[in-house]
C-alpha cells in the first residue's frame, strides 16, 4: 500500500474511533463561513489534532475540526477550517482532508472560499459560482506515484465543477433571492497578494476571481470521482483594480458581512440534495 493510502486509512481509523457517521455531502468552509457548522444538527465533532498525521491550519479565522451532522435530512461532513499550500504544507498535506472526506463516504463536495474579484461584474461582497478553474500556477496534488485505488493516472478534468450541482446552486440562489454570479477561478500559491500585472494576465486568461485555495482540492476530489460545486465570496477587488491596498482584515470583514446570504445559499443547496 502506498504512503498516501496509508495516511488516508490511518485518518479514517482515528475518526471512526469517535464516530461512525456516514456523510453524503462534504463542505469546506472558507473565511467568514465558520458559523455555518453551528447551524447544523450536530452528531459528532472531531478536532484535527485528534487525527494522526493530520495538517492543522495556522490562519486566523480557520477553526480546525470536522463537524458531522444534518442539514435538514442531508447527512453532511463539514470542514471548519482548511490548510493552505502557503502555510508550508506539501500539496499532499493540503488535499489530505479532502481525500479523507471521500474515504468516509462523501459523494458530493462543496468548496467555498474568499477571493479577489477580477471580472468587472464582481463587486466586493458578490458570490460567484465557479464554472471552471485555472491551476497552472500551483503544483498538481496528483504529482508522484498514482494511487490506483483513488483514481486513474490521467484523470479527465473536462468537468471539474458538476453541471448538475451548478444547476442546483442556481435554483437555490433564486429561491433565496441571491444574485449569484458565475466565473472561472484561478489559484495562486500566496501568501502574498498578486501584482496588478498578474491580475491583468489572469483577466486575459479568462479568470473571474483569484484566491489561494480550492482548485487543488477540487483536482484531488475529481481524481477520486467526487461531484464538486464551488462558490467564491468576493471580498475585495484584485490588485490594481482599486486604489485600496489589500489586507487580510478586509477579507475577513467582508466575508463576515455577507456570511448570512452565503450560509443561506449553502443551506438551501445542501437540503435540496
Amino acid at each position: 500500500m502506498g504512503k498516501v493510502l496509508e495516511r488516508i486509512e490511518n485518518c479514517v481509523r482515528d475518526i471512526r474511533q469517535i464516530t461512525d457517521f456516514q456523510p453524503r455531502a462534504a463542505l469546506v468552509l472558507g473565511s467568514g463561513l465558520g458559523g455555518f457548522a453551528d447551524k447544523i444538527r450536530v452528531v459528532a465533532e472531531v478536532d484535527y489534532k485528534q487525527i494522526s498525521g493530520f495538517p492543522v491550519s495556522t490562519v486566523p479565522g480557520h477553526k480546525g475540526r470536522y463537524v458531522f451532522g444534518y442539514v435538514e435530512d442531508t447527512p453532511v461532513a463539514v470542514m471548519q477550517g482548511r490548510v493552505h499550500y502557503y502555510e508550508g504544507y506539501s500539496m499532499e498535506d493540503v488535499v489530505l482532508p479532502i481525500r479523507v472526506l471521500g474515504a468516509l463516504g462523501a459523494k458530493e463536495l462543496f468548496l467555498t472560499n474568499a477571493a479577489g474579484g477580477i471580472s468587472p461584474e464582481l463587486a466586493s461582497g458578490s458570490l460567484m459560482l465557479i464554472t471552471d478553474q485555472i491551476t497552472m500556477f500551483v503544483p498538481s496534488p496528483l504529482i508522484g506515484p498514482n494511487e490506483d485505488k483513488l483514481g486513474e493516472r490521467f484523470p479527465d478534468m473536462s468537468e471539474v465543477y458538476s453541471k448538475r450541482l451548478r444547476a442546483l446552486a442556481r435554483q437555490a440562489a433564486k429561491a433565496k433571492g441571491i444574485d449569484l454570479k458565475e466565473g472561472v477561478y484561478v489559484q495562486c500559491t500566496g501568501p502574498n497578494y498578486e501584482t496588478p500585472a498578474e491580475i491583468q494576465m489572469f483577466k486575459a486568461l479568462g479568470a473571474g476571481a483569484v484566491g489561494m485555495s480550492t482548485a487543488c482540492e477540487a483536482m484531488a476530489a475529481r481524481h477520486m470521482g467526487l461531484e464538486i460545486c464551488g462558490i467564491s465570496c468576493v471580498t475585495n477587488l484584485a490588485a490594481g483594480l482599486s486604489d485600496k491596498a489589500l489586507n487580510h482584515e478586509e477579507v475577513q470583514e467582508i466575508a463576515d458581512r455577507v456570511s448570512g446570504d452565503f450560509q443561506g445559499l449553502l443551506w438551501e443547496l445542501l437540503k435540496s440534495l
